[in-house]
């Protein structure tokens, strides 16, 4: 018995961390001991049950002190919210380099122990978006509204294309008409489908289904922006409140930030995140930052659109702008220190309570 419970103490004293390669069927996962290493790996079906099977696979080697998973908001969201509900600690790991994998090779197990190392080596930190909260909910409908709106872009683009090519007498009758006329026209069009063969018949059918189709898309958005904007509302109402910021823009920063906001270590972190933080481009006597082209593209959107409202109609930024060009800064300059200065304003607004407003940041 005593060597027995020995054996249950050394086993129990094994920190272990994990590492998970995912995919849409199947994960693969390693396990690390706490000097790094390899204690196994193992692949698992991509399946609630496939979920159990691989923390009970773990847990066989000790006790689990952390694990890296790839891809915790694609094919790892399921079991990023199942290791979560165990009180599991996770952190969001990137996929290997390309230099790491020139020299490794490429497999399933080869990239789950790197994510293990990663993770162990502290070289992965990020903590992945919570997935069960109204913030994912918006997350599901803006999807939605994001995929209409460039559908119907797609479509208003492709009816300009027809009426260019159409035959003369279609073509003056559509060029001259505004785009919202363009759609009501075609759409009331009433060619003759057995003449079909016809080219400006033929052109007319498509226009009228083309039209069709962008009214219904524009019927579909309206119906989402009447359950989003109550939801954003209800989220954090505070961020709606701020000069610039609109329904769309305030979903698209809290789904940038997730159902835990918490998880961003600081203002300077989120900005970065939305791809506003300036990187430094320094050498020798040159002193200079460049353009950061990661990040959030989306989130990294919305601040712009902010940035250009407040430009248009807010006189503390117009004054900001007038004083940067007085000092040589460009217009695109300006526009970017404006976006990081909105950053750490709407930092503020999504990590501190709502019981408590705070002070608007100045540029």
């Amino acid at each position: 018995m005593e060597k027995d419970g020995q054996s249950t103490m050394a086993h129990t004293s094994v920190e272990v961390t994990g590492g998970v390669d995912t995919h849409k069927d199947t994960h693969t996962a390693a396990a690390l001991d706490g000097a790094g290493r390899t204690l196994g790996t193992a692949q698992f079906p991509a399946t609630a049950t496939g979920y159990a099977a691989l923390l009970a696979w773990l847990t066989g080697f000790g006790r689990v002190i952390l694990i890296g998973v790839e891809g915790t908001g694609v094919y790892g969201a399921g079991l990023a919210r199942y290791l979560r509900r165990h009180g599991i600690k996770l952190v969001e790991v990137d996929r290997p380099d390309r230099k790491t994998r020139r020299w490794q090779g490429k497999s399933d197990p080869v990239d789950a122990e790197a994510a293990a190392r990663a993770a162990l080596a502290d070289r992965a930190t990020g903590i992945p978006k919570q997935r069960d909260g109204r913030v994912e909910a918006l997350r599901n409908l803006r999807v939605a509204r994001r995929c209409a709106i460039a559908h119907r872009a797609d479509i208003q683009r492709r009816m300009h294309a027809l009426v260019v090519t159409a035959p003369e007498e279609l073509r003056q009758h559509l060029r001259t008409l505004s785009a919202v006329e363009l759609i009501r026209t075609c759409a009331a069009l009433r060619p003759d489908p057995d003449r079909a063969g016809d080219p400006a018949t033929a052109a007319k059918l498509a226009l009228r289904q083309l039209g069709r189709r962008h009214a219904q898309l524009s019927r579909d958005i309206t119906d989402l922006d009447e359950v989003i904007t109550p939801l954003v509302t209800a989220i954090n109402p505070a961020l709606l409140a701020v000069y610039g910021v609109g329904p769309d823009v305030a979903g698209q920063l809290l789904v940038t930030a997730g159902d835990n906001p918490d998880r961003l270590r600081s203002e300077a972190a989120f900005a970065m995140l939305c791809g506003a933080a300036p990187l430094p481009a320094s050498s020798g006597k040159t002193s200079r930052h460049r353009l950061n082209r990661g990040g959030d593209r989306h989130a990294n959107s919305a601040l712009w659109r902010i940035v250009i409202t407040r430009l248009a109609g807010d006189p503390r930024t117009r004054a900001y702008r007038d004083r940067r060009i007085k000092q040589g800064m460009s217009k695109p300059e300006i526009i970017r220190c404006l976006k990081r200065y909105v950053a750490r304003e709407i930092y503020e607004l999504l990590t501190t309570p709502k019981d408590l407003a705070p002070t608007p940041c100045k540029p």
